[in-house]
C-alpha cells in the first residue's frame, strides 16, 4: 500500500486539487461559502481578488472588448502564476476535463486497446497551435470570445457548478474521442488552451530534471507521460525538462523507480548549454 501510494502521490494531489478547487466553486454557488466564487474563466477570492483565465482576455481583447482594470489585474495574477510555476500546471493540476481524458487513457491501457485498435487517425501535436490562432482570429471576425463558446473546459466546469444537464455530450465526446481515435487527443493535440499555456510556460521556474547517471534507461516515463516529446533528455544527459508542453503533471517522476527524475528550480544560467548539470 505504502509503495502504491508513493507511486500515485501525484496523481492523488493533482485530483485533490481540480476536486478542491471545483469543491470550493460548488460552495460558492449553493451554500454561499465565497472563498472561491464564479468559474474558471473569472473569479473572486474572498469577494474581493480577481482572477481571470488570460487567454479568454485573449479572445474578447481580440474581439474588441473593452476590459476592465480589475479583470486585467486578475489576468496579470493567473499568467505570472503559470509563468512561474509552469504554464500547462494549469492541464494537469486545475482543468476539470483532465479526469475525463486520463479516465479515457486508463480505460485504454485497461482494455489494451492500443494493441487492438488500428491507428487510422493522426495528429500533430501542432494542431493545437493553429487551432488557438483560430480562436483568435474568429474572435477578431464574430466579435465575441470564439473558443469559450464552445470550450468543452468551461462547460464541464460550469455544468458541475451549475448543473451538467446537456453539457454531458460532448464530454462524452471527448472520452470517446482519446478512448477510440488519438491517444490523449483533446488535451494533447487540439486544446487551443493547452496550446496557450505551452507558450506560457517555456519560461516558467519550476521542472522536472533528470538525474543520467541515476537513469536505468527502462523507459517507464515515457510509456505513461502523455507528452513523450518533452523526454528527448532522457539516455542524452542530465538537465531540465524545459518545453513547455511539459504539464508537470509528475507521473514521470512517481514510476521512476531509479530517482533519476524529480522536480526542482530551473537552472537559468545553463539554459544556453542544454540545462546540462
Amino acid at each position: 500500500m505504502r509503495e502504491w501510494i508513493r507511486s500515485h502521490r501525484f496523481m492523488m494531489a493533482r485530483r485533490l486539487s481540480q476536486l478542491g478547487i471545483l469543491g470550493l466553486y460548488v460552495s460558492a454557488n449553493v451554500y454561499g461559502f465565497m472563498l472561491l466564487s464564479g468559474n474558471l474563466s473569472s473569479s473572486l477570492v474572498m469577494k474581493k481578488l480577481p482572477l481571470a483565465d488570460p487567454f479568454a482576455l485573449l479572445q474578447m481583447f481580440s474581439a474588441g472588448a473593452l476590459l476592465g482594470l480589475d479583470v486585467l489585474v486578475g489576468g496579470a495574477l493567473v499568467l505570472l502564476f503559470y509563468i512561474v510555476v509552469g504554464g500547462r500546471a494549469f492541464c494537469s493540476w486545475v482543468c476539470p476535463l483532465n479526469i475525463v481524458t486520463d479516465a479515457a487513457t486508463w480505460t485504454r491501457r485497461v482494455l489494451l486497446l492500443d494493441k487492438s485498435i488500428e491507428k487510422k487517425l493522426w495528429l500533430s501535436k501542432n494542431v493545437r497551435y493553429w487551432v488557438l490562432a483560430l480562436s483568435l482570429i474568429l474572435s477578431f471576425i464574430t466579435g465575441v470570445a470564439a473558443f469559450e463558446m464552445v470550450s468543452p473546459i468551461g462547460l464541464l466546469s460550469r455544468g458541475i457548478i451549475f448543473g451538467m444537464g446537456m453539457s454531458v455530450a460532448p464530454i462524452l465526446c471527448i472520452y470517446l474521442f482519446d478512448l477510440f481515435a488519438v491517444k490523449n487527443g483533446w488535451c494533447g493535440h487540439i486544446c487551443p488552451l493547452g496550446g496557450f499555456y505551452s507558450l506560457v510556460g517555456r519560461l516558467s521556474l519550476v521542472r522536472v530534471k533528470h538525474n543520467h547517471t541515476k537513469c536505468t534507461l527502462c523507459m517507464a516515463c515515457k510509456d505513461i507521460c502523455p507528452e513523450k516529446q518533452v523526454l528527448g533528455i532522457i539516455s542524452k544527459r542530465s538537465g531540465a525538462i524545459v518545453s513547455g508542453e511539459c504539464t508537470n503533471c509528475g507521473r514521470c517522476v512517481e514510476v521512476c523507480e531509479s530517482d533519476a527524475l524529480s522536480f526542482g528550480v530551473r537552472n537559468y544560467i545553463n539554459t544556453n548549454v542544454g540545462e546540462k548539470e
